[in-house]
C-alpha cells in the first residue's frame, strides 16, 4: 500500500466526539432495565429463593428464576458445540456451579428501581464442597478428547533428558481479566418470533447461530448488531448467560430490555485467562545447539465446559529442535468456563519456553540472542513444510540495535545507572496465519462514493481503516470517499474478529471485490462511444475517472457512465478464500520484544526503561493502525508480567480483587519510552495483499522479555507470574 498507508482511523472522529453508538447506547423506545442476581456459594443447589419482596418492589415488572422461567426451546436439545454456544444453560434447574452464577434477573422501569428490587432478592443453598485452586485438584487432570489436545511427539520422547545440559523448570501463569472499559451488555428484543439483539460481540454471526440454537428458531431470523465494540480482549467470542438471560425477559414481558453487567460481574461472568501451570525441559550440546525439548502444561477449566488453548503449540515449530514433546491437560474447577484472551495460549506458552530458553542460555553462558541464532528452525519442523516467508532475525537486529544490546552483560547485576540495577531482555513471539472464507459487498454509488459491505465488526484493531485502506488504492478514490457498513447481520457474511485474522480475511474479500468492481466499471466504460475502437485491456480507472492509457483527452467519469447508462449504482459481491498453493506453506507472523528495565535493589522497585517491539507481518496495510496495535499488545504483556492476577479466596471460591483499585492493568506512567517498527515485506503466499496477522503476536513474547531483563539486572528468576516487588525484594543485593 501506498497512497494509503498512513490514512488517519476513519472511525477516530465518531470515537472521540461521543457519536459512535456503543450497543448499549441504542436509543430504544420502551426499554425496560435489568440486572443479573448471583449465586454467594461456588457449587451446591438452591434450597429456597425469596423473590416476593423484589416482586412487590415499586416498578418491578418481572422476576425470573430456575422456579417460573419459561425454558428456551433449545434446553430440550444437546448442547451447542459450536464456539459461541453456552453450555450454561441460565436458569434451567437449582444447580449452582460457581461463585456469582446468575440465579434470578430482575427487570424493572427504571435502572434505579431494578437495582433496588435485586437487593431484595435473598437465597438459601444446599452447599457442596468447592473447588477453585487449581495446584490442589491436579487429581482431576483429565486430556481434552479432541485433536488438538493430542499430545505431540518428534523424535525421542524427552528427549532432553540426555543431554550434556539439562535444564528442568516450572511457570505460572494466574488467572487474567479482560477487563476493557466497555462493560459486557445487550439491549434485546422480539419481533414475534424473531430476536433482535444490541449486544458486545466479537463474531455477529456466530452470535446468530448461538442464539438460534438456544431459541430454536432460523438462523436467518435473529437480527445482531454490534457495530461498536469499546474493548473485548476475547471475551466477546462466546455468547453468555447475560445475553440469554435478557432475551429470555424480553420474550416474556414483549418489551425491550436493556441489561448491563456491574464491574464485579466482569471477573466472574464473561471468562478470563485460565490459571495455567507449565513444566519445560530443555537439553542442549555444550556448543549450544538444542536436543531435545518437553512442554507441559495443566491449566484450569470449568465444571461444565471443555476448554483449551494453544498454550504448547509455539514450542513445536519456533527452534530447530530434533526431538520434541508437548502435552496439554485440563483441570475441571468450579469457576465459569475461560475463554482466550488476546494472544491467547501463545502468549501463556511464550512466558515458559522464553523463559526457558534464557535460562538454558545463562547456563550455557551464552548470549540469549545468539542461543536463539543457533537454533533458528530454517523450515516448519511441525509440519515439515516451509515457511511462506519469516523475517525474525532482521527482527532480532533491529531490536537489538535500538534498544542498546551491546551495553548488555551476561552477568546479572554487571550493570548500574545510579542506585538502580540495569537489565535487558528479549522475547520471541509468533502466531499462525488465518484466512476465514468471507463475502464483501462492493457498490459504487451514483455520486461515484464507494461503499463496502460486510457483518464483521471492528472492535478495536481498525479494521473499517484497513478495508477504507485497501478499498481506496484499488479504486484510486481518495479515502473519505470509501464508506464502510458493518458488525451487524443482513450484511455479507464475515468473520469472527479474533485469532488475528480478520486482515487476512475481510482484506482479501475487499481486494477482490474491489478488482472485480473496477473490471465491471471498465467493461460498461468500452461500450461507451468515447472509447469506440479501444480494447478495454487500454482503459485505466483511477478516482472515479475512466481514461485511455493511449489517449488521455478522452476520459469519462463514472458517475456520467452510471447516469448514461441510466443505473443505480453498480455492484458486486464475491465471496474469497484461500488459494490451494497457501496449503504447501507453513503461514506465521512473528514478533520480538525488548525491555530495558530499572530495578531499585532496596524497594525491589521495577521501572520499564525502554520498550521497543518489532514483528514480521507481511505488508503493513496502515502504518498509523499498525503501530497502535503492537503498542497496545505490549501494554497488555507488561500487564501480564508485572501487575496482572485475579485473586481468590479459595475458601469460599470468590475473587477479592474484583475492581479495578485493586486488579492492576498498566498506565502511561508505566512505561517511560515504547518503540514499534515492521519489517514490511510482503509474504508472497498469505493472500493477495502479502499481509499476515499482528493483533495475537503484538502480546506474545512480552511478558517473558520482562521477566529475562528482571532477571538480567537482579539475578533473581521469577517464574510465576506477575512479577511484584515480594518476590524479588528479600534476594538482590546491592
Amino acid at each position: 500500500m501506498s497512497k494509503t498507508s498512513n490514512i488517519n482511523r476513519v472511525d477516530g472522529f465518531a470515537k472521540v466526539t461521543g457519536s459512535a453508538t456503543y450497543s448499549a447506547e441504542y436509543k430504544t423506545p420502551g426499554v425496560v432495565y435489568a440486572c443479573l442476581v448471583g449465586s454467594t456459594i461456588a457449587k451446591g443447589r438452591i434450597k429456597t429463593i425469596d423473590t416476593k419482596k423484589a416482586e412487590w418492589a415499586p416498578g418491578v415488572l418481572a422476576v425470573i428464576t430456575h422456579l417460573n422461567v419459561d425454558k428456551p426451546a433449545g434446553y430440550e436439545k444437546a448442547k451447542d458445540k459450536h464456539n459461541f454456544g453456552q453450555p450454561l444453560q441460565i436458569f434451567k434447574d437449582d444447580s449452582v456451579l460457581y461463585y456469582d452464577q446468575p440465579i434470578a434477573l430482575v427487570i424493572a422501569d427504571t435502572f434505579e428501581r431494578m437495582q433496588y428490587a435485586a437487593s431484595l432478592i435473598k437465597a438459601d443453598y444446599f452447599k457442596e464442597e468447592h473447588s477453585t485452586e487449581l495446584k490442589k485438584a491436579a487429581d482431576k487432570e483429565k486430556k481434552v478428547e479432541t485433536d488438538k489436545g493430542n499430545d505431540y511427539h518428534r523424535g525421542e520422547h524427552d528427549g532432553y533428558k540426555n543431554a550434556e545440559v539439562v535444564l528442568e523448570a516450572e511457570y505460572t501463569i494466574p488467572t487474567e481479566v479482560h477487563n476493557p472499559m466497555e462493560l459486557a451488555n445487550i439491549i434485546a428484543k422480539w419481533d414475534g418470533n424473531k430476536p433482535i439483539l444490541y449486544t458486545k460481540s466479537q463474531g455477529v454471526e456466530g452470535t446468530r447461530k448461538s442464539v438460534a440454537g438456544v431459541f430454536g428458531v432460523p438462523v436467518e431470523d435473529v437480527e445482531v448488531h454490534s457495530e461498536y465494540l469499546g474493548g473485548a480482549f476475547g471475551m466477546g467470542l462466546h455468547t453468555w448467560p447475560y445475553e440469554i438471560a435478557a432475551l429470555i425477559g424480553s420474550k416474556k414481558l414483549n418489551r425491550p430490555v436493556k441489561l448491563v453487567l456491574h464491574r464485579e460481574q466482569m471477573f466472574t461472568n464473561v471468562g478470563f485467562r485460565p490459571y495455567t501451570i507449565q513444566k519445560m525441559g530443555l537439553g542442549a550440546t555444550k556448543a549450544g545447539k538444542l536436543t531435545g525439548l518437553t512442554h507441559e502444561a495443566v491449566a484450569m477449566t470449568s465444571s461444565y465446559e471443555d476448554f483449551m488453548e494453544g498454550t504448547v503449540n509455539m514450542s513445536r515449530f519456533i527452534y530447530d529442535c530434533a526431538n520434541v514433546s508437548t502435552r496439554y491437560r485440563i483441570v475441571p474447577l468450579d469457576t465459569c468456563t475461560p475463554i482466550w484472551m488476546r494472544g491467547p495460549g501463545e502468549a501463556t506458552g511464550s512466558f515458559a519456553l522464553e523463559s526457558a530458553m534464557d535460562e538454558l542460555a545463562h547456563k550455557l553462558k551464552m548470549d540469549p540472542i545468539e542461543f536463539r541464532k543457533l537454533n533458528y528452525a530454517e523450515k516448519d519442523l511441525e509440519q515439515n513444510k516451509p515457511w511462506s516467508s519469516k523475517y525474525l532475525l532482521e527482527c532480532y537486529e533491529g531490536g537489538m540495535e535500538r534498544i542498546g544490546w551491546k551495553n548488555r552483560k551476561n552477568e546479572p547485576g554487571s550493570v548500574k545507572e545510579g542506585n538502580w540495577l540495569v537489565g535487558y531482555g528479549m522475547g520471541t513471539g509468533t502466531f499462525g496465519c488465518y484466512r476465514s472464507p468471507t463475502s464483501v459487498k462492493a457498490k459504487f454509488l451514483p455520486d461515484g462514493n464507494l461503499v463496502l459491505q460486510c457483518s464483521v465488526n471492528d472492535m478495536g484493531p481498525g479494521t473499517a481503516t484497513m478495508m477504507t485502506a485497501i478499498g481506496a488504492e484499488i479504486t484510486g478514490l481518495p479515502a473519505e470517499n470509501v464508506i464502510i457498513e458493518m458488525g451487524k447481520s443482513g450484511l455479507p457474511k464475515g468473520p469472527t474478529q479474533g485469532g488475528s485474522a480478520t486482515t487476512s480475511s475481510v482484506g482479501s474479500a475487499v481486494h477482490d471485490s474491489c478488482n472485480l468492481l473496477v473490471s465491471k466499471v471498465l467493461e460498461l466504460a468500452a461500450q461507451n462511444s468515447v472509447f469506440k475502437g479501444i480494447a478495454i485491456t487500454d482503459l485505466t480507472f483511477e478516482n472515479g475517472l475512466i481514461s485511455s492509457k493511449k489517449d488521455k483527452t478522452k476520459t469519462v467519469t463514472l458517475t456520467s457512465l452510471l447516469s448514461a447508462n441510466k443505473l443505480d449504482g453498480l455492484e458486486v459481491e464475491n465471496l474469497s478464500k484461500g488459494a490451494e498453493e497457501a496449503k504447501k506453506y507453513s503461514i506465521y507472523s512473528f514478533s520480538v520484544h525488548f525491555v530495558k528495565v530499572l530495578v531499585n535493589p532496596n524497594l525491589g522497585k521495577i521501572r520499564l526503561a525502554h520498550v521497543v517491539s518489532c514483528a514480521d507481518i507481511g505488508t503493513v496495510i496502515n502504518q498509523k493502525t499498525s503501530a497502535g496495535q503492537m503498542y497496545g499488545g505490549a501494554v497488555g504483556g507488561i500487564g501480564m508480567g508485572l501487575m496482572e492476577t485475579l485473586e481468590i479466596d479459595h475458601r469460599f471460591g470468590r475473587p477479592i480483587n474484583n475492581n479495578f483499585a485493586d486488579y492492576h492493568v498498566p498506565v502511561n506512567a508505566d512505561i517511560e519510552k515504547q518503540e514499534v517498527f515492521f519489517v514490511n515485506k510482503k509474504d508472497p503466499i498469505s493472500n493477495p495483499m502479502g499481509t499476515k496477522g499482528l493483533g495475537e503476536t503484538a502480546l506474545v513474547g512480552m511478558a517473558p522479555a520482562i521477566a529475562n531483563a528482571v532477571f538480567n539486572a537482579t539475578g533473581k528468576r521469577v517464574r510465576d507470574l506477575p512479577i511484584t516487588l515480594d518476590k524479588i525484594i528479600e534476594t538482590v543485593k546491592v
